[in-house]
């Protein structure tokens, strides 16, 4: 007996201690970040002088701030455009890439998985070439059917959407790869059983495909959905939250208040606003899609 209970006893600590890196990296880098943040929120701060505490001032002063709400409405916007479409391409994709057998699947493959690869930097500062009005390739491109120049990222209606496509860009090929591993898990049983039945490409894929995946569906929605709220990169070199603020993010704004307008404490406070909105977003996921997967 005592000898089971050594053995129960070094399995835990050998797990616990498996566990510790990922437990150490969470508190150094999640939790006493954002105890850190809320401590400095309740504070006025330029990052030069002391720290004055000031309770709720900067939430109560966040509250009637008309250019965070805002920012806040085109970031929600930026995820409109941005989760979904991602979903739905890469998951497309994954499809597809699934149906290509040999090493073609695997060059269409690393292909698609490319653009992940770069720097988001780097691919905003070539997509604004791009997007160049006057001596942009994609103008030059729209020329050729007789299609008027279009100013993209000039232009307020045109700037959300053309960033959102860079951000589209960057990352389809990353979750077309967790589409595609979910997708060659599933037992090709299921696929022969509906063959022998009769079922078509496109029963087959709402009936058997999308629901053996719904884990994997749940993980992309979650992790695109807070990259969309964080979006930031693309916004700085591309736009700059322009034009007339059409771009002008929560996570942007938040840079202005903490590095140009040096109002660290205002910052803080709205970035564990964002932080709260992720979170509760995140739980509604979870609660949607765990229901679906009862039903």
């Amino acid at each position: 007996m005592r000898r089971m209970r050594r053995d129960r006893l070094q399995e835990a600590l050998s797990a616990y201690m498996m566990l510790l890196p990922d437990v150490a990296g969470l508190l150094l880098f999640l939790f006493i970040p954002i105890v850190s943040a809320f401590v400095v929120s309740l504070h006025s701060w330029n990052g030069l002088k002391p720290m004055v505490y000031t309770g709720g001032d900067n939430y109560r002063q966040l509250l009637a701030d008309k250019v965070f709400w805002r920012s806040l409405v085109t970031t929600v916007r930026y995820a409109v455009l941005y989760v979904p479409s991602v979903f739905v391409i890469s998951f497309a994709l994954a499809v597809l890439v699934n149906g290509i057998k040999g090493t073609k699947q695997q060059v269409f493959r690393t292909l698609l998985f490319i653009p992940f690869a770069i720097s988001t930097v780097v691919a905003a500062l070539a997509w604004s070439f791009i997007y160049d009005p006057m001596r942009g390739y994609l103008n030059g491109l729209l020329g050729l059917f007789r299609i008027p120049p279009q100013p993209f990222l000039g232009a307020m209606s045109q700037a959300l959407p053309s960033v959102a496509t860079v951000g589209i860009w960057l990352v389809i090929g990353y979750y077309m790869v967790i589409f595609l591993a979910a997708i060659k898990d599933i037992p090709q049983t299921y696929f022969e059983a509906a063959e022998i039945d009769g079922a078509s490409g496109w029963q087959k894929l709402v009936y058997i495909t999308f629901p053996s995946v719904r884990d994997t569906s749940l993980f992309v929605a979650i992790v695109t959905t807070i990259g969309s709220f964080q979006v930031f990169d693309q916004i700085q070199v591309m736009t700059r939250g322009g034009p007339a603020a059409a771009t002008n993010v929560t996570v942007y704004y938040i840079f202005r208040q903490a590095f140009e307008i040096s109002q660290l404490g205002y910052a803080s406070a709205s970035a564990f606003v964002l932080f709260i909105i992720i979170m509760a977003l995140t739980l509604v996921q979870l609660r949607v899609f765990g229901t679906a997967r009862q039903q």
